[in-house]
């Protein structure tokens, strides 16, 4: 019979899977002997039963009631007792930390009778009295389904007629009438009482967070993260301590490392007299945790204590939750903390000089996507400026866009286009759909540990919280500052890196990082006075060069130009992968294949593509040169044949418009007859490629000889150029036998007349699936296979990338067919397939065959670690991409499952 309850004393920190993140923390913590409350853990496997069979397992409710006698037995108090009341809480934890996933419920156990219990057992009726109304309204919004505007409306009128600024300030009296006017609101909305029954409330609170795992947000911020569906959550019960029991209580969040700096020190929020969720719901502005030790001397000794010790037993940065009880310190939760991307590459370089972790293990926790977000340029600080205000800087970024102030501003604005950052007085997990679409976020309240800043770290968005000279008023669609009234759809830019909210545009400027990459350590550093950001830059050069150091695969990247190909070895790549030379006949030149392609005899081909060799000649030379002394990967012509030609309906309307007017161009007419001839109802599975080099003699000669004569001028200038042929579109070995016979007769043409060796590499693209089934054949005419996986991914999955991702991929990925583009990240199971086929085909038939891929996958993280673990030799992506590459296959060769195979 499955158990679905673990008391905290019974799991630990590596069983995430069964007891969520949360449960397995609460047990760690448990098992180290540090002060948790009493609970239990109810495990996923309760979740994924209630999913499959859509109901509570039947034997939970006993197992909740042995495990709760248990907690009432250790702590000599019951649920729902009218003299001295046990209360617990309820929380969701997953395995991975969701935002999306259903809020905390504090204070269960609290009734009419229970209430006046709690205040004669604390001595404190307005504690017992705040306690019950925040019980109402957690329940109430977060079980009951209920708007959790209207008890902060609710909450707000009580404030405003008796002169409150803060709740704190409300009377026992206040809250009681507070209470009275929240059930009324439940029973207005619902239909119903309150439940007074503390086990109804129990059960019902626990069947909440199992439903909440299927609620919109959690599946949209699934999908973003690409988390599993049915993984499930857990839930924690855990006996309450309050921090609302006067001024020696309080509630705090606190990092053992500041996850915006990664600088080591004391950072955290903490309010007095507070409870629970109330730092990170933001509703109050807090105390920085420094305060703490002035307040409470004892219990901030034993937090830092206990920061200390989870630090070392972690080996990383810890995100700590406590409450401290006139003055006893209780530990909530503990968890490896979200970070900034700039953060995670100094903690993780901190780390390895405090000897708590080791190089290889620093590169593993700093990916290629926290690299990605330190190239992101920032604000000139140099230019004309207007300050609207300062807030707490919570995630940095530059982000500039117009001002939303809801969900479906947010969703609506950037669906036509627009940047955005949404403007909040503070945000819940309800805003998850705004803060994905916003390019930052800005709120009035809340610091660094607030909802919208740890959401803002986890997703890497640009984030400034705590500006509270700011007014935010959705229903008039306002923000009003210092007497500047601004309105939903006005720019504004936020600085996540100095809180600073500027009035419209602000420049940008490269980042140092960016600036490191492209010109060196030392420039780096010179191009910023902060000393922050100047052991940044010195943390990124340490983590990025061990990562070259100990990474097998290559990085090269794909340049079509002399200028993408200089962009990219400032990047550090170590070659071009590919050169679509399609891109080299655009403009006037496609005037030249046009004449090629449409030729009546050979004469006329032959001179056509005379006119085209000193053009093709001069771009390969300037290629070569930008890469001198680095293989370059030059693709023969690729692209669809209608792409040279003039489009046949407009073609048609033209012909037929001068007919009428008597004026009839005999060139438009035979123009016209040769596209219709040559017309193709699916051209990128037409004549293209390899099959378009076969159709039209001499085109390829062209190209190759363009090739060799570019080689032969830069060798004779004491260059070092090393270009490679690659063919592409290929699905049988006779084509690749037919174009390499024709490439080395003329390679060996150049080399006789000049007297210049040339050994140039021939080999193909894989992307199709015949290509990778029968690469054992393939090999026999190939010196090399580059995968190419955009059009592998296209034959193999029967789509055609431009047409379906605006077509139906939105459905695909809300149903589940799809958890993201198999053109963003490769389809192991498919695509990957093939990938792996062809890697075994090639080199059971050539053991040093050479093997990369130049599609687009080559700069996604994920698809970099699959292409590591086939076996390829190198990747090759965009220019920009070069940085993250580097890093993500060093990080592929530090894997867990590369170091134990």
């Amino acid at each position: 019979m499955t158990a679905y309850v673990s008391r905290f004393s019974e799991g630990d920190k590596d069983q995430k899977d069964l007891l969520g993140g949360k449960g397995a923390n609460l047990a760690e913590m448990t098992k180290l002997g540090l002060p948790v409350p009493p609970g239990f853990t109810i495990t996923t496997e309760a979740c994924r039963a209630y999913m499959r069979d859509g109901h509570v397992p039947p034997g939970l409710r006993v197992e909740v009631t042995l495990a709760l006698r248990e907690i009432e037995d250790s702590i000599g108090r019951r649920l729902g007792d009218f003299h001295e009341p046990l209360l617990v809480s309820v929380r969701s934890g997953a395995k991975f930390s969701m935002p999306g996933m259903m809020e905390t419920v504090l204070n269960i156990g609290l009734n009419d009778a229970s209430v006046k219990g709690l205040a004669e057992f604390s001595g404190d009726e307005r504690f017992a009295w705040d306690s019950y109304r925040r019980l109402i309204q957690m329940f109430g919004k977060t079980v009951l389904g209920i708007d959790g505007d209207l008890f902060a409306e609710a909450l707000e009128e009580r404030k405003a007629a008796v002169g409150a600024r803060t709740d704190v300030e409300l009377s026992a009296h206040d809250l009681r009438d507070l209470v009275e006017t929240y059930k009324a609101l439940v029973r207005s909305e619902c239909g119903r009482e309150f439940p007074q029954h503390p086990r109804e409330q129990l059960d019902l609170a626990i069947e909440a967070v199992l439903d909440s795992w299927n609620t919109d947000r959690a599946r949209l911020y699934r999908r973003r993260e690409r988390i599993p569906n049915d993984l499930g959550t857990a839930v924690n019960v855990v006996s309450m301590v309050f921090g609302n029991l006067g001024e020696t209580s309080g509630t705090g969040v606190c990092f053992t490392r500041d996850p915006a700096t990664g600088e080591s020190g004391v950072y955290g929020d903490y309010l007095p007299n507070a409870q629970g969720e109330d730092v990170v719901a933001g509703i109050r502005n807090t105390l920085p945790l420094a305060e703490l030790e002035v307040l409470d001397p004892a219990s901030y000794a034993a937090l830092r204590q206990a920061m200390r010790r989870l630090e070392t037993h972690y080996r990383d940065l810890c995100d700590i939750e406590f409450t401290i009880e006139r003055g006893k310190l209780w530990l909530l939760q503990t968890r490896v903390g979200k970070r900034t991307a700039g953060a995670a590459f100094r903690i993780a370089t901190e780390l390895v000089d405090e000897s708590l972790i080791t190089m290889d293990e620093a590169i593993s926790r700093c990916t290629g996507a926290q690299l990605g977000q330190l190239l992101f340029p920032r604000f000139d600080s140099a230019a004309e400026r207007r300050l609207l205000t300062r807030g707490m800087p919570a995630s940095p970024g530059a982000a500039v866009g117009e001002i939303v102030l809801d969900n479906a501003q947010a969703v609506e604005r950037t669906s036509a286009g627009a940047a955005v950052v949404l403007v909040r007085r503070e945000t819940s997990p309800d805003d998850l759909q705004g803060m994905i679409a916003a390019d930052g976020v800005l709120t009035v309240r809340g610091g660094k540990t607030s909802h919208a800043a740890v959401v803002a770290r986890g997703m890497g968005k640009c984030a400034v919280v705590g500006a509270d000279a700011l007014e935010v008023d959705r229903a008039r669609g306002e923000v009003r500052v210092d007497g500047l009234v601004l309105h939903a759809g006005d720019t504004i830019a936020i600085d996540g890196a100095t809180g600073e909210v500027f009035l419209g545009r602000v420049p940008v400027v490269d980042s140092p990082v960016m600036v490191y990459i492209a010109q060196g350590l030392e420039a780096g550093l010179a191009a910023t006075d902060d000393p922050d950001v100047r052991a940044l830059v010195l943390a990124v050069d340490r983590v990025v060069t061990h990562a070259d150091r100990v990474r097998r695969m290559q990085v090269r990247a794909n340049a079509d130009t002399a200028h993408d190909a200089r962009r990219a070895r400032e990047r550090g790549a170590q070659g071009v992968g590919l050169c679509r030379t399609e891109h080299q006949f655009l403009g006037d030149r496609r005037r030249n294949i046009e004449r090629v392609v449409l030729a009546s005899d050979p004469g006329e081909r032959a001179a056509a593509l005379a006119e085209l060799l000193p053009l093709q000649r001069a771009d390969f030379t300037e290629l070569l040169e930008a890469m001198d002394g680095l293989p370059t990967t030059i693709r023969l012509i690729d692209p669809p044949l209608h792409e040279f030609l003039p489009d046949l309906t407009e073609l048609a309307v033209r012909v037929a418009v001068a007919r009428e007017r008597g004026e009839t161009d005999e060139r438009e007419v035979a123009l016209l007859a040769a596209v219709q001839r040559m017309h193709e109802q699916n051209p990128m599975l037409g004549l293209r490629g390899v099959r378009l080099g076969l159709k039209l003699p001499g085109l390829f000669a062209l190209q190759v000889r363009a090739i060799a004569e570019a080689t032969v001028e830069l060798r004779r200038a004491g260059r070092d150029p090393r270009p490679e042929i690659m063919v592409p579109l290929v699905g049988s070995v006779r084509e690749l036998q037919i174009v390499r016979d024709e490439t080395e007769h003329v390679l060996a043409e150049v080399s006789e007349a000049t007297g210049v060796p040339l050994d140039v590499p021939i080999g193909c693209m894989i992307e199709l699936p015949r290509a990778a089934l029968t690469a054992h054949r393939i090999a026999e005419a190939a010196d090399f296979f580059s995968f190419g996986t955009n059009d592998l991914t296209q034959t193999t999955w029967g789509f055609s990338r431009d047409d379906v991702e605006g077509a139906f991929f939105a459905d695909y990925l809300e149903n589940g067919v799809l958890t993201i583009s198999p053109f963003e990240t490769l389809d192991a199971d498919g695509v990957g397939a093939l990938v792996r086929a062809g890697v075994e085909g090639g080199r059971s038939t050539r053991p040093d065959l050479k093997l990369g891929v130049c599609g687009e996958h080559g700069g996604d993280p994920e698809s970099i670690h699959f292409f590591h673990d086939a076996g390829l030799d190198y990747v090759s992506c965009s220019p920009f991409r070069v940085p993250i590459a580097r890093l993500e296959a060093g990080r592929a060769a530090v894997s867990r499952e590369d170091s134990t195979a």
